[in-house]
């Protein structure tokens, strides 16, 4: 955890489409300043700019670390920069918020957990599922002791990619699998220790060349150290007829949680019934703005973002009003008043579940254990 201080920390974005929907917030969060902003294409970074307001602006990322006026950076780049970048920011001595995933292999996961101990300063993967309302009110409802014993979760993140620039076509389905993931293993508060993964289907050859990768879906379980709960996860990027859905479905003694099986739904909460059969009913997820500094509590509505044209938050259905508290959170790790979370090590887990999934579909099916740093 970062040193206790109580000076507005000095943040930078870095990337700026979906980037750009923090802008806003850090400029009302009482403790933070937006600092700058980076991207490499000029005209893009000014329009940005003009449009938000922000003077310091870059198009080199070293130029921008080398700042000694900035605290922290919040990464939004292309997912074969985020470990690049993180590694090289937390050697800058600056507090790192990196979208997911962490990195692409074992050794780029292993790296940043080592610069975040050697550098001292805060590393959190901005992994928007966690500060959902959806899991606040499923995280609510356990530590309630409404759910009772957990018996078993599932994930589910399945989205078109057609039409996505440079790395997206033919990706890996698990290599992005965090959205799923996470909601599982926060849940329970514990790592995950092996995996076990089947492919299914199969993409366009097109598709294929690019990483090597033949399926169209992708479906893991993986076992929870210390646990004896199981959890399942399911991707699909391409070919794959299903309307996006990033959910997950709790299984507890007392009582269930479903997720909604198409968009504008509510979702599904069923209580065990003694001696009646269990009843369902669809219950309305309510907001946890209140949680929230007030200046950035409207951000937990789409219709208060500002820039959310980008694709990954129209589809997301604007990611569950997370996004005011994970840069809320972040902002306190920086200052030390709270752990990061997830931190490098829980990130790397989280990121390491896919990855070795992967490794386990390619391998038909063989368990994978999941490094631990």
């Amino acid at each position: 955890m970062a040193v206790t201080n109580d000076k507005p920390i000095r943040v930078a974005i870095v990337g700026l489409g979906f980037g750009a929907e923090f802008i806003p917030i850090f400029q009302a969060h009482p403790d933070a300043e937006m600092a700058a902003i980076c991207r490499r294409n000029r005209a893009e970074l000014d329009r940005c700019g003009d449009k938000f307001g922000v003077a310091k602006r870059y198009t080199r990322y070293d130029d921008l670390l080398a700042d000694p006026d900035i605290d922290a950076v919040h990464i939004n780049s292309p997912i074969p920069d985020h470990a690049p970048m993180s590694i090289a920011a937390l050697k800058a001595g600056k507090h790192v918020a990196c979208t997911v995933p962490m990195g692409t292999s074992v050794e780029e996961c292993r790296a940043i957990v080592e610069a975040q101990r050697a550098s001292g300063k805060v590393y959190m993967m901005m992994e928007t599922v966690v500060y959902s309302r959806e899991y606040l009110f499923v995280k609510e409802l356990y530590d309630k002791g409404e759910l009772g014993r957990l018996q078993f979760l599932r994930g589910s993140h399945q989205q078109d990619m057609d039409g996505w620039p440079d790395y997206w076509p033919g990706l890996p389905p698990m290599h992005y699998a965090t959205h799923c993931v996470s909601p599982c293993l926060a849940l329970v508060g514990k790592p995950a220790e092996s995996v076990v993964c089947h492919g299914s289907g199969r993409i366009r050859e097109e598709l294929i060349s690019k990483y090597n990768s033949p399926f169209a879906v992708e479906t893991a379980t993986f076992k929870i150290e210390g646990s004896d709960v199981v959890a399942e996860v399911t991707r699909s990027l391409f070919d794959t007829a299903r309307q996006y859905r990033e959910s997950f479905d709790v299984y507890g003694s007392l009582k269930s949680f479903e997720w909604q099986q198409i968009e504008h739904e509510q979702p599904v909460i069923h209580t065990k019934g003694l001696p009646e059969p269990e009843i369902p009913r669809r219950v309305e997820v309510p907001d946890y703005a209140d949680r929230l500094p007030e200046p950035i509590r409207k951000f937990t509505q789409p219709t208060a973002i500002q820039d959310a044209e980008h694709l990954s938050f129209v589809q997301g259905g604007g990611h569950g009003g997370s996004h005011p508290h994970l840069a809320h959170h972040f902002l306190m790790a920086c200052l030390g008043r709270q752990p990061a979370f997830p931190d490098a090590e829980t990130a790397a887990n989280w990121t390491l579940v896919g990855i070795m999934a992967h490794e386990s579909a390619m391998k038909g099916g063989e368990r994978m254990a999941i490094p631990r740093f």
